[in-house]
């Protein structure tokens, strides 16, 4: 998936004192990376490199064949909320031999986003099995690569996933719904910590 890259640069403020952080995971070539890029203010550090064939012996690329490059630590971006609020991006890198990052990236963090691609619905179980084994809260987002459509129901059931988790559909080369994937996350946390339930309005469509 491709995106643009905003030029901008954008100086956080003096006054800016509470960070807040989400990391952004789920199987290889998800588009991952292309979501921190498409809603960073910043210029997103990237440890993208040119996947190689030495590569191809270790991981499988069966899904992801255009793909050309690949995460190899994390994806960084940040958005300013308000004069005192920071949100940083963390992007998890996909592949099998960098989860041992995974925990690391977890620690501290609000939430969690888990990028799914309906096509490769099994490459996204290891995300939330250990987000659950964090206890940390998390939603799946739908990420359309133009596959064939599935209702909630059956990815859910493919998930086995928790029905207080939301579930959206997302473009993550789109910057307003990478945008609403985020406030969908953040009004989860708010909801659990409030005792509540999820709404309807969550639901994927």
């Amino acid at each position: 998936m491709d995106s643009a890259i905003s030029d901008t640069r954008t100086p956080l403020g003096a006054q800016a004192d509470n960070g807040l952080k989400i990391v952004v995971v789920g199987g290889f070539g998800v588009g991952k990376t292309t979501l921190v890029r498409s809603v960073s203010e910043i210029r997103p550090l990237s440890t993208e490199e040119t996947m190689t064939q030495a590569g191809e012996t270790v991981d499988d690329i069966s899904g992801v064949r255009g793909k050309s490059a690949t995460t190899v630590a994390f994806d960084f971006g940040r958005i300013t909320l308000d004069a005192r609020n920071v949100l940083y991006l963390f992007g998890a890198p996909g592949q099998e031999r960098f989860w041992f990052l995974w925990d690391r990236l977890f620690s501290g963090a609000l939430g969690a986003v888990v990028l799914l691609d309906t096509r490769r619905i099994d490459d996204s179980w290891y995300a939330i099995d250990r987000l659950e084994r964090h206890g940390m809260p998390f939603i799946v987002a739908c990420n359309d690569f133009g596959g064939p459509r599935h209702t909630p129901e059956e990815v859910r059931a493919a998930l086995d996933l928790d029905p207080h988790v939301p579930l959206i559909a997302c473009d993550a080369r789109s910057r307003e719904s990478a945008k609403q994937v985020l406030i969908t996350l953040v009004e989860h946390v708010q909801r659990l910590r409030a005792g509540q339930a999820p709404t309807s309005e969550q639901e994927l469509v």
